[in-house]
């Protein structure tokens, strides 16, 4: 069984996927891009300004799950660029202070919408 999670609080999917979806124990976060959920549209501004965007989304569905980004137990990051990656640490660093997620980074050719940044994660309800 699988339960779809979908929240104003974060951007609507730009396709035919769910914000997130819980089997079990797990909730699987789909991949967030920078946009601002009231506007619907890309933030301009830094990496690290993209970085906390879509932390704050990807925040936004784990409490619409009743979660917490503590239970994040996995991300991946999707770069355009892997020259970013030390500024997208410290954006990274300033929402999981403690016990970090394991976490893989990957550089990529491009992005929906032309975006810079893409992370999706992994929550654990237990």
């Amino acid at each position: 069984m699988k339960k779809i999670i979908q929240t104003d609080n974060a951007p609507a999917a730009i396709g035919p996927y769910s914000q997130a979806i819980i089997s079990g124990e797990l909730m699987f976060i789909s991949g967030q891009l920078a946009i601002d959920p009231k506007t619907g549209k890309l933030i301009e501004g830094s990496i690290a300004a993209q970085t906390e965007r879509i932390l704050a989304n990807i925040d936004a569905i784990a409490i619409a799950a009743g979660a917490s980004l503590t239970q994040v137990v996995k991300t991946t990051v999707f770069l355009k660029d892997l020259n970013d990656f030390s500024e997208v640490n410290t954006a990274y660093s300033n929402f999981f202070t403690n016990n970090p997620p394991a976490r893989s980074t990957v550089e990529v050719a491009a992005l929906p919408l032309n975006a810079s940044i893409e992370i999706e994660a992994i929550v654990s309800l237990s």
